[in-house]
């Protein structure tokens, strides 16, 4: 008799939504949390290929924390593909400016550097403030 492993596919995978408040938690910790139930690794059908993820809700991303002296140490830069077009900001000043894209930049870091690791991104919904709009999809809180 044969035993094999069943693969998860697309059309079989049952996503649920989740809102995580991110108030006092610390970044990394959080991120680390937040991109394993984005990518589905605590679904028994994981399947590495296949996004079994769930949708993730996270609110208070301007109380989020960091530890040391990241707040003026951590630098994030991007690039506009101009020479010389490289620009940097710090932890602190994109708290002020954008705090969804701080929980946002730490999760994408997280998360597979592909095709599937961008559709898994878009399951992430960042809100600065405790209010968002998906309460039809009726989401559970979870705590972490």
């Amino acid at each position: 008799m044969k035993k094999y492993t069943k693969s998860a596919r697309k059309n079989e995978v049952e996503r649920k939504w989740y809102v995580v408040d991110a108030r006092d938690m610390i970044l990394g910790r959080l991120s680390s949390e937040v991109a394993s139930r984005l990518r589905g690794k605590r679904n028994p059908m994981f399947t590495p290929n296949v996004d079994t993820g769930d949708f993730i809700v996270v609110v208070n991303a301007d109380k989020v924390r960091l530890t040391g002296r990241k707040w003026t140490q951590k630098t994030y830069y991007r690039h506009s593909g101009y020479i010389g077009g490289i620009k940097a900001i710090t932890a602190e000043k994109l708290l002020q400016k954008r705090p969804e894209d701080l929980v946002r930049i730490a999760v994408k870091g997280m998360l597979p550097k592909n095709r599937l690791g961008s559709a898994m991104l878009k399951k992430l919904k960042v809100y600065a403030g405790d209010q968002h709009p998906h309460e039809a999809q009726q989401p559970e809180t979870l705590s972490l």
